[in-house]
């Protein structure tokens, strides 16, 4: 696993109970039919359905210890049908929500587990399940208008995971990458971590499938050759990593065509 700018594990599971518990609470008071500002084409009820089933499935992987990717279509051929009222809502994301925390806090984290990711553990799945907790509840808090405080080493951790793992890329067989622009280094200005970035062109081909995506090559700390800056706190940094609303301001200096590049890599779609 990468090393992380927290300097070691964090208390995911505890993170992963807080926000669910503060997801739910602020859904509980919305109107079911309260559009979310970060999902136009959502309301408060789709919302709730969404963390609820994406709790629901890696509830599912970690209750049958599933690791072959072959067993996955009667695991989703077992999913059960959206509840139609807000009790039925409710109650499916308590049940759903419990037994992935149950479950997880049974697993020791290097107990293997199927994961779209590299990293196929029980850890990564705590540590993913935390993140999607922080920022779903960001997404109910905003549909409420309640915002309230990102912690900061989550954060920080956060960004490392959207860097190296949803928008990081490593050589592979098969893969070949291009430079698009100029390293460009982004850095906390409280969490005392920053990442150089180097935007990058990968093509080849995949597990048979044809590759033609933009990526990052990412490494620990500034570089003197970098370009360019992004600064700002590590929960606004993470917020527009997630094309989520940062409070506070984000700097970026330098030179404006890798700070493209950059931005370009985060429009880019997640396979």
């Amino acid at each position: 696993m990468p090393s992380r700018p927290s300097g070691g594990s964090l208390p995911f599971l505890d993170h992963l109970a807080a926000d669910s518990v503060r997801f739910r609470e602020v859904l509980t008071t919305a109107p079911g039919d309260v559009r979310a500002p970060t999902w136009p084409d959502w309301d408060a009820d789709d919302l709730l359905w969404h963390l609820g089933e994406v709790q629901w499935f890696w509830g599912e992987i970690a209750e049958r210890r599933l690791t072959d990717p072959a067993a996955l279509d009667a695991l989703n051929a077992s999913r059960e049908a959206r509840p139609g009222d807000r009790a039925g809502l409710l109650g499916f994301f308590d049940r759903a929500s419990e037994r992935l925390q149950r479950m997880l806090d049974g697993l020791a984290p290097e107990t293997p587990l199927w994961m779209w990711a590299d990293d196929k553990t029980a850890g990564y799945i705590r540590r993913r399940q935390a993140h999607e907790a922080l920022v779903h509840r960001l997404d109910a808090e905003l549909t409420v208008g309640d915002r309230t405080p990102i912690d900061c080493r989550l954060a920080a951790d956060g960004v490392d995971e959207v860097l190296r793992i949803m928008r990081g890329y490593e050589p592979e067989p098969g893969l070949t990458h291009t430079s698009s622009a100029p390293p460009v280094t982004i850095a906390t200005v409280d969490a005392m971590h920053s990442w150089t970035v180097t935007p990058v062109r990968v093509t080849g081909t995949f597990d048979g499938r044809p590759v033609d995506v933009q990526r990052l090559l990412v490494s620990d700390g500034p570089d003197a050759a970098a370009a360019a800056e992004i600064c700002g706190s590590a929960a606004d940094l993470d917020c527009w990593l997630w094309n989520r609303p940062a409070e506070g301001a984000i700097t970026r200096e330098g030179d404006a065509a890798a700070l493209a590049a950059v931005d370009a890599v985060l429009t880019d779609s997640i396979d």
